[in-house]
């Protein structure tokens, strides 16, 4: 197997397979077409996948559906099979995560984990750096000011969540061009079946996350400052199991899930206000409607497409029964777009009366980033209208990035008078 394509065979997942063949620029009528004819469809060798709402909120709330993706022993011989057909370039990155990551632990060990970071992203704790984050975005808007042109992905969508992370980390200001594509790099990881050279690639670059991770991890015990990483040192000192492998497996996820979610909620929400002309104007014109804007955007092109979880015992979703060791692939994009929920699903409507969006998750897993991916995507869109009225896209076919379960844009470009 070397493409996409083949690795979202038929019989594993006929909605991705479409959506990857040739729907990956919108993925949203084939989400619909199945939403309505088979929102609960199965798939051999016991794999789900969700299309409403309601059943992908009902999985994530769910503790007796697992993150844990060794649990999912209906899809073990194919994992086995996809290693073996791999040969030597066959990483289990998924099976060797499990237990370590915080994306695929359970409670316990997923509050343990989770609690070590929360602090960082307090609402209180996000609200302070409203200031901070509007200086580096006027700062990055001044470099390009001159020019009538940028490509918003390269000057303002990907340096700028690199810059909040790296600053919240205590990443010193000489080593931050080191992480310059890194996380681009590993978010196919997070792709099921990925092909195995694409794979090895991102091993690599997760290789160099830890080498400099390990040594930032040593100088903060030697000399804790005030950053996430001395944070999670102290609370281990007093008295919190962390092994060292779970410190640097959540320096590398803070790292990566930080700066890829705000990155895509960035560039596809641009993309949506662009395309939708009324709706940019109308938040030009009053830069209060930002907090709404940024959740209609969530909701219209969600920077994550879909996330995964292996039932524990029998459940009943949606009049089915998802067996013990199956998985459900919740498409969380698919469930943004709902007409049970979302009057007129596919209109941008950034005045729309709040409803929940699935975008970040929900139940335990929730992103704890989320305050942060919203606050910046607040002052982006406010800074970037207020600084260039007359922004409009460069380009009619906007550039997409293979990824799948991160959804972003590779290239933006836009110009202004």
């Amino acid at each position: 197997m070397t493409t996409d394509e083949q690795l979202f065979d038929a019989p594993i997942s006929p909605v991705m397979a479409e959506v990857v063949s040739s729907h990956r620029a919108d993925p949203y009528p084939v989400y619909r077409r199945y939403r309505e004819t088979e929102p609960m469809h199965r798939a051999d060798p016991g794999m789900w996948t969700l299309t409403r709402y309601h059943d992908i909120l009902a999985v994530l709330r769910d503790d007796r559906f697992s993150v844990d993706p060794r649990k999912a022993t209906a899809l073990a011989e194919l994992r086995e099979e996809a290693l073996e057909a791999a040969g030597s370039g066959g990483v289990d990155f998924m099976g060797n995560a499990a237990g370590t990551v915080l994306l695929f632990t359970d409670p316990p060990d997923h509050t343990r984990l989770r609690n070590l970071v929360n602090k960082a992203f307090t609402p209180r704790t996000v609200e302070r750096l409203r200031g901070h984050i509007t200086e580096l975005v006027d700062g990055l808007l001044d470099d390009v000011t001159g020019r009538g042109e940028m490509d918003v992905i390269e000057d303002l969508a990907y340096p700028l969540p690199a810059l909040v992370i790296c600053e919240l980390m205590g990443v010193p200001l000489e080593d931050r061009d080191l992480f310059r594509g890194w996380s681009g790099e590993v978010a196919p990881i997070l792709d099921p079946w990925l092909p195995p050279e694409k794979m090895q690639a991102a091993m690599g670059t997760l290789g160099n996350f830890a080498l400099y991770f390990l040594g930032l991890i040593e100088k903060r015990r030697q000399e804790p400052q005030d950053d996430l990483v001395s944070a999670m040192l102290g609370a281990e000192e007093k008295g919190e199991k962390l092994e060292n492998d779970e410190l640097l497996a959540l320096c590398i996820l803070v790292f990566i899930a930080g700066h890829e979610t705000t990155q895509n909620l960035i560039g596809n929400g641009l993309l949506a206000l662009l395309r939708n002309t009324d709706q940019l104007r109308k938040l030009a014109e009053d830069p209060s409607l930002a907090k709404s804007a940024v959740e209609e955007l969530l909701r219209y092109d969600s920077p994550v497409q879909l996330t995964a979880r292996t039932a524990t015992t029998d459940i009943e979703v949606g009049g089915e029964t998802i067996r013990e060791g199956e998985m459900a692939v919740v498409l969380l994009g698919a469930g943004n777009r709902d007409p049970s929920v979302f009057e007129d699903p596919d209109r941008l409507d950034i005045t729309r009366e709040k409803t929940s969006v699935l975008s970040f998750g929900a139940g335990a897993h929730f992103c704890l980033g989320a305050g942060l991916a919203r606050l910046e995507g607040q002052i982006v869109f406010n800074e970037l209208l207020k600084r260039f009225p007359s922004l409009e896209l460069a380009t009619d076919e906007p550039q997409w990035r293979d990824t799948i379960t991160l959804r972003g844009l590779q290239s933006l470009p836009v110009r202004w008078k």
